[in-house]
Parts: structure tokens; sequence; C-alpha cells
């Protein structure tokens, strides 16, 4: 029976991160999310705090997720923004930046008999997308609805540079 040898190195726990397309960072943070909710855990659901961390979210900081899509006539921009109201939001545009702003500010109050709780979370978020320079600023239309902004940008033949902020409709 014949073996071969074949050259292995052991890779670090980061390299197999960013060889995935991951961010390290982001894995270290959640991992010490998951040692804090663990901890707290030991000391009952009154340390939970529920609200500042979901999906997206921690610790007052949101990642609205972001596609973004080209033909040769427009560019197609969505940004998923649950729970947000189109008055929370703003779209501008900056020397071919495109970018989308906004913030959250929840309250939650449960009053019974025996207790008294009252939370508070604030959230906001920017992404900023460059965009290329042949596109019609004055056509740029945005749609909020059902949490999912849509940002469309028509294409022209010209580069231009201006610029100018973008109402957000509902629908």
């Amino acid at each position: 029976m014949a073996f071969e040898l074949v050259p292995w190195r052991r890779r670090r726990q980061s390299e197999l991160a960013w060889s995935r397309g991951g961010n390290p960072f982001l894995s270290l943070q959640r991992e010490i999310d998951r040692l804090f909710d663990e901890f707290l855990e030991d000391f009952g659901p009154s340390l939970r705090w529920p609200s500042l961390r979901r999906r997206g979210r921690t610790w007052g900081v949101m990642v609205p997720n972001v596609d973004v899509s080209e033909t040769d006539q427009e560019i197609e921009v969505k940004a998923d923004l649950p729970g947000l109201d189109e008055k929370d939001i703003e779209v501008t545009l900056d020397e071919n930046v495109l970018t989308i702003r906004g913030e959250k500010k929840e309250e939650r109050e449960d009053r019974r008999r025996d207790y008294y709780l009252m939370e508070r979370a604030y959230g906001s978020f920017e992404r900023a997308i460059p965009l290329p320079g042949n596109i019609d600023a004055g056509g740029i239309t945005a749609r909020f609805r059902n949490g999912v902004l849509t940002v469309r940008i028509p294409k022209t033949g010209q580069e231009a540079r201006s610029g100018k902020r973008i109402p957000v409709k509902t629908g």
C-alpha cells in the first residue's frame, strides 16, 4: 500500500474568514456578543436587551442590506429598511455618490401590577454607494414600500457631478 505525502499548512481562523469572503472583525463581534449574552443570562431576564440587538443591528448601529443592479438604461438600488418610515430616511446625491441615511428611535413601555419596564433603543445608519459619471441626476426617483427603499437612477451619455437631495415617496 502506497501513501502520498501532500504538503499541508494549517490555516489560521482569520485566513479562513477572509478566504470565504467574510469579515473576521464581524465574526469577532458576533462571538463577543454571544459571550455577553451567555454571561447576562446568568443574571436573569432583566439584563437581556433584545430590542437593542436584532438581526442587522448591534448596539444602536443598523447595517441594512443593499442590492445594486444595473442595466443599459438605469441603476437600481434596493435597501431593506424594516421598521422605518419614509420620514426616517434621507437620500442624497453628491459628487456621484448616492447616500442613504436614516435613524430609528424605538420606545417600549410595559406597566404591570408588580413591575414597570421602559426600554429605549436608537439606531442610525449611512450607506454611500459610488455611481458612474453617466447618470441623470434630475431623473432619480426613490420609493419606499413595505420596508424596502428602491432608488432608480437613469443613465445618460454624458457625465454629471452635481449635488442633489432626492425626495422619498411612499408606494
